[in-house]
This record gives C-alpha cells, sequence and structure tokens, in this order.
C-alpha cells in the first residue's frame, strides 16, 4: 500500500496511487479497528476467570450457572454501551471524521485501562458499558474515512482490509492471553485489561498529519451549522428510511452471530478443556489457540469480501456469510459441543467456518457508505452499527439467562442461529450498490 508514482508501463493503468494522506489515514483507521478487536475480546478471554474473582467480592457464588449468567450481563451492559455510540455519528458529520475518530479511540483505551483495578462485578460492568460507547464508534469513523478518502476504484478493496483490522486485534489479544494467561495466574485477567489500554497511545504517531477526506472539506460549511438531530432526520426521511430500517436489522442479526455466538467460543473451549482434563493454564492457552484460528480465518473472510461482493453483489456477500453463519452456529454448540471427551477436534474444526462466516461485519464497511449520501454518512454508518445493539443487548442477557437455566452454553448459544434464517429472509429487500459510485 505504499506510495507509487504514476503509471509508467509497468503497472496496469487501472490502479490509482493512493496519496500519504490516504495511506496514513488507513493505518489510523485500521490500528483503531485493531484496538477495539483487542480491547472488546479481552474480556471474552478473561470472562471466566474474571468472574471466578470478582462474584465471591460481590457476594455472589462463583458457580457456572452464575458464570454464565453475570457474563450474559455484563456483555449486554457492553452491548448498550455501544448501541449509545450511535451519538458519535452527527459529531463526525459535524466535526469531522478524523477528529472524532481519535476521540472515540481514546475514550475506550481510558475505561479499559481503568477495567484492570475494580474490585467487584458492578463495577466491571459500568466500565465495560463505557468502554462500548468508544468502540462503536471507531468503527463508523474509520470506514467512512476509507470510503471517503480513497479513490473510487479501490476503496472496495480498502474496506475489506480495513475490517481485517478488528480481528488482527482479537488474534493480539489471543496471544496476550496465551502469555499472560501462563504466567500471571489469577491476576492474568488484570494484566490483560491493564495492556488492553495502553496501545492506543501509539496512535498519536499515526494520526499525525492526517487531514479529513476532500468529500466531507466541500460540505464542512453547511454542515457546521447544522443541529445534532439533522442527519438522524435524513436518515428517516422518505428516500432513506427503508435502508436506514433494513441496515439496522441485517446488523442485528450480525450481532447475534458475534456477540451471542463467537464471542462465547474462549468459555465453550474452557468448558470442554476441564471436561477434557485440563485446568488453569493448560485451558486457557486452548482458549486462546481457538480465538486465534477464529479470527485468522475471518481475516481470510474480510480479504474474501471485496470479490464476493463484486461477483455477487452485496447483497449476495451478505447471504453468503449468514448461511456459513447459520449453519455452523447450530452444528457448533448444539452438536459438537456435547461430543463430551472427543468434541475438542472436531469443535476446533468448525471454528474455522464459523470465522470465516464472522466476515459479515465487513460487507457493511463497504455496503454502508455506498448506500448514503456525505452529509450524513457517518450518522448512518453509526446508527446503523450501533443502534440494533440496544436489541442485540437483550438477546445477549437471554443467552446468559439461558446458560445459567441450562447449566450449558451450548444450546442457548445454538439457538442464536436462528437468526440468520431470518436475515437471509431479509437479504432480498436490500439496496443493491453493486457498480454504484459512493454517492457525493
Amino acid at each position: 500500500m505504499n506510495v507509487v508514482e504514476p503509471h509508467s508501463g509497468t503497472r496496469p493503468p487501472s490502479v490509482i496511487p493512493l496519496t500519504r494522506n490516504q495511506i496514513r489515514g488507513f493505518w489510523a483507521s485500521w490500528g483503531g479497528w485493531a484496538l477495539d478487536g483487542m480491547d472488546s475480546f479481552i474480556y471474552a478471554l478473561v470472562l471466566v476467570p474474571s468472574l471466578r474473582d470478582l462474584l465471591p467480592r460481590s457476594g455472589i457464588a462463583a458457580t457456572k450457572g452464575n458464570i454464565g449468567f453475570y457474563g450474559g450481563l455484563l456483555f449486554a451492559l457492553f452491548l448498550f454501551g455501544w448501541g449509545l455510540a450511535f451519538l458519535w455519528g452527527p459529531v463526525g458529520d459535524k466535526f469531522g471524521r478524523v477528529r472524532t475518530l481519535m476521540l472515540t479511540i481514546v475514550w475506550y483505551s481510558v475505561f479499559t485501562f481503568l477495567s484492570a483495578a475494580v474490585t467487584n462485578v458492578w463495577q466491571l460492568a459500568i466500565l465495560r458499558l463505557l468502554a462500548g460507547i468508544g468502540i462503536g464508534g471507531e468503527w463508523a469513523m474509520g470506514g467512512t474515512f476509507v470510503a471517503e478518502e480513497w479513490p473510487e476504484e479501490r476503496r472496495r478493496a480498502g474496506a475489506g482490509y480495513m475490517h481485517t483490522g478488528y480481528y488482527v486485534g482479537t488474534f493480539w489479544a489471543a496471544i496476550l492471553n496465551y502469555g499472560i494467561g501462563t504466567y500471571f495466574g489469577t491476576y492474568a485477567w488484570r494484566v490483560m485489561f491493564a495492556v488492553g489500554g495502553l496501545p492506543a497511545l501509539l496512535l498519536a504517531w499515526v494520526r499525525h498529519g492526517v487531514t479529513e477526506p476532500a468529500r466531507w472539506k466541500k460540505k464542512a460549511g453547511v454542515l457546521s451549522s447544522w443541529h445534532v438531530w439533522q442527519p438522524f432526520a435524513a436518515l428517516f426521511a422518505k428516500a432513506l428510511r427503508r435502508r436506514t430500517i433494513l441496515n439496522s436489522l441485517y446488523m442485528l442479526v450480525s450481532i447475534c452471530g458475534l456477540w451471542a455466538g463467537t464471542v462465547y467460543v474462549p468459555a465453550a473451549v474452557t468448558a470442554l478443556a476441564e471436561t477434557a482434563g485440563g485446568m488453569g493454564p493448560q485451558a486457557a492457552q486452548l482458549a486462546s489457540r481457538a480465538a486465534m484460528l477464529v479470527s485468522f480465518a475471518t481475516i481470510l473472510g474480510c480479504l474474501a469480501m471485496p470479490w464476493l461482493a463484486d461477483k455477487f453483489g452485496r447483497r449476495g456477500a451478505l447471504a453468503f456469510y449468514f448461511s456459513l453463519m447459520l449453519g455452523f452456529i447450530a452444528v457448533t454448540f448444539g452438536k459438537v459441543f456435547y461430543l463430551g471427551a472427543a468434541a475438542l477436534p472436531w469443535f476446533f474444526a468448525c471454528l474455522f467456518f464459523l470465522g470465516f462466516g464472522g466476515a459479515n461485519f465487513a460487507v457493511y464497511t463497504l455496503w454502508l457508505p455506498e448506500q448514503y449520501p456525505t452529509e450524513c454518512r457517518a450518522s448512518a454508518f453509526a446508527f446503523s452499527t450501533s443502534f440494533a445493539r440496544f436489541a442485540g443487548a437483550g438477546i445477549t442477557f437471554l443467552v446468559g439467562a439461558g446458560v445459567q437455566r441450562y447449566g450449558s452454553l451450548g444450546i442457548p448459544v445454538a439457538l442464536t442461529s436462528m437468526a440468520f434464517a431470518i436475515g437471509l429472509l431479509l437479504v432480498p429487500f436490500g439496496a443493491e450498490t453493486r457498480g454504484e459510485s459512493l454517492p457525493a
């Protein structure tokens, strides 16, 4: 992705060179999204050990059922905070994508770092809610920046590249947990939160010299006089209302797969490892390996997304990923999880396909900016990717309650696959934008 000289006969003329601002802005967006992935997945990796430590300090027995219930509650609160991140949209439309991007990164970094010092489960719950507000805003700002700043001929690939950041971040989290879980024992979860809050400081170097996209600058004068509610009003005007509602519903389906499905993978592997006789560091290492596998597969899915979106259209690409999630969440958690001591090898085999299907989120990074004009693009991205998380929070809470009732996370998580069946029925009604330029 280096800056290259204009076409000299050795490079196909269709490849448009990137400017320094496009490159540095991309890495700022990608880096923020990678740190988002690391931050948000840290809790999934340390769910069991953190609650085993904090629940007794809060006067609650650390039983499997209670860990499942309060784990679901904290996931739900995190999603509620991410839902509030739709408020970053008007900020990004009014004050700029780059400024708002950096603010969201600092926000979630601070509250992740503070999570290392909590003394009870309620303090952790509040901090995860606050961290969710920042994490939800970064994706919208980074995705909008890449869509507006990159050349039309390259922004499809840019969307796929940018979205790999989140899963590289989860890979980083898994590697950290692998080492930290081995050497820090019962304090490992605190170290994970502390480390998760530090890397955002490195983004100051990447941010230096990055300017706002020219598309936004052209309308900055008009947008500076807008009130905070005006971008949202545009989203629900007659021309855009149907798109906004459908995009939010698609996102709700995806959330069911990520936060009520994939995020439970480390806890599921920990439970399977304990069933097979593995405890402590061994179980933590297996959970980390599972997270690495899912992250690697999802990165491959993100890189495949631009080709799928061009070959089969945006709707076709989303339907492909939804189909994978429908099948493999049901099989992985509904069948393989209950195979007993022999479950782990089969569970790991299924995780690759579950991870590849998780790249359905990358479709939104490409598709959403194509459906809205510049004056409300960031608000549309933030609203569609965040507001549905309020309902997702309720679903995630129900999964946690189901784990408490069944004493197992297999069946409750497997049931979330039903959301993708509904999603497949809704996909044909979406706005197909293949072959269209980004709206002015």
